[in-house]
């Protein structure tokens, strides 16, 4: 993109803008065709996050049953079967399709109203619109 950037987390529009968290632009009838792009690649990418973590729940259940765990024993069983099912998945291990009837995805709680304009960073747009530029010169996808 012509300038260096930092990692980002995705978020969704309850989330306020930063520069290290992204969100969709707002959805209304004056966003250009580029901003609907930005929203489409970001919904795409949410969808491929959240596939990753089906998997990788169907593929250690333990994960499903952690409430049996001190807490302090969690951060490093839950770094174990990332690490374990990354690996299975550099390796071509078979992914057993019946796994996933145990896990069905979680609707977790979100905020209900929007973050206040407020608590967004100008600086951030600035981020938003690199991507929209380089979302529009890889093309369709």
């Amino acid at each position: 993109m012509g300038k260096a950037q930092k990692y980002v987390l995705l978020g969704d529009a309850t989330y306020p803008l930063q520069d290290w968290i992204l969100k969709p632009y707002q959805e209304d009838e004056n966003l250009t065709q580029r901003q609907l792009q930005f929203n489409y690649r970001l919904k795409r990418a949410h969808s491929v996050i959240e596939n990753a973590f089906l998997r990788l729940k169907a593929r250690w259940q333990i994960l499903l049953k952690c409430d049996d765990c001190s807490l302090e024993l969690l951060p490093t069983l839950v770094l174990a079967c990332c690490i374990l099912h990354n690996v299975c998945e550099a390796h071509d291990n078979p992914f057993n399709e019946e796994w996933l009837e145990g896990t069905e995805p979680i609707e977790l709680p979100k905020p209900c109203q929007p973050a206040p304009a407020a608590m967004e960073d100008n600086r951030a747009e600035q981020v938003r619109e690199l991507m929209c530029q380089y979302f529009e010169s890889c093309g369709e996808g």
